[in-house]
């Protein structure tokens, strides 16, 4: 074989991959458990209830709503991450509740029994239902705290910044720059700027953000390299720290501190 035909077979390759990931790019960036979840009563959540969130392209989709223990306890505004349903957050609420905070965690469209498909505009039509709901109910906004967990930390970051005043806090867990910074990270021959749709620039948008911010990150993340999360702190115009544990991944911030140094950041950080 020539060179040129050497060459040629390359681009070809490259240009199928391309196509590959232009046309099944949702399948890869998005995960999600189709079934509902199990009602919460059944997975030890007594006081957790379902409820109907309306978005404003028409949708109606499934929360999860835990109250607060008191008028003053901090209310979680919960975005997870690509894979599964609200379901699989089910030790993360109990938490939440043994601390006595609210929280109502958002299922995506296209998740948990929802209908619609998962993108970013869509995702981000589904946390603005989530705060919006939150406002209405009555919960100040000094109280309102944003988590984003991985692909969530994309929205968390999108919210706060468009609405700086709505939120007191932003807790960003296992946050990424952008997921164009990932292609780039993980595909390093596709040309990702051309072909990927939903990008989740994080790092463009982290520097509106007016509430202080918590990156929780892994030093063992092989998904997202700890860097991008030092990365978002440094465009960071609002007080941000950064917390990593040296022994966890991508997957089990909590199970190695993580929401004790949340619970510890706000209180010292929410107003």
């Amino acid at each position: 074989m020539s060179l040129l035909t050497a060459a040629l077979a390359f681009v070809l390759t490259l240009g199928g991959a391309g196509a590959a990931l232009w046309a099944f790019q949702d399948r890869l960036i998005y995960f999600p458990d189709f079934t509902p979840p199990p009602p919460p009563a059944l997975l030890g959540l007594g006081e957790v209830r379902e409820t109907r969130l309306r978005t404003a392209d028409g949708l109606d989709i499934l929360a999860w709503s835990l109250p607060a223990a008191t008028d003053s306890s901090p209310v979680v505004l919960y975005l997870h991450g690509n894979g599964g349903h609200v379901g699989y957050r089910a030790e993360r609420v109990r938490r939440f509740a043994q601390l006595g905070w609210g929280a109502l965690l958002v299922e995506w469209r296209g998740y948990g029994g929802n209908a619609g498909s998962p993108s970013e505009y869509g995702l981000a039509e589904d946390g603005r239902a989530g705060l919006r709901a939150l406002q209405e109910s009555g919960v100040a906004a000094p109280r309102i705290v944003l988590w984003g967990e991985s692909l969530g930390t994309g929205i968390a970051v999108r919210l706060a910044a468009e609405q700086p005043d709505a939120v007191g806090a932003v807790i960003l867990e296992s946050p990424f720059t952008s997921l164009l910074d990932l292609a780039h990270r993980h595909y390093p021959l596709l040309p990702s700027r051309a072909l990927l749709r939903d990008r989740y620039d994080s790092l463009a948008r982290i520097g509106a953000v007016r509430v202080p911010i918590l990156i929780l990150q892994g030093g063992r993340d092989q998904l997202v390299p700890p860097e991008m999360g030092r990365q978002l702190r440094a465009g960071a115009t609002a007080p941000a720290e950064v917390w990593e544990s040296p022994m966890a991944g991508h997957d089990d911030i909590a199970a190695w501190g993580g929401i004790d140094t949340a619970a510890e950041f706000l209180g010292r950080r929410l107003r």
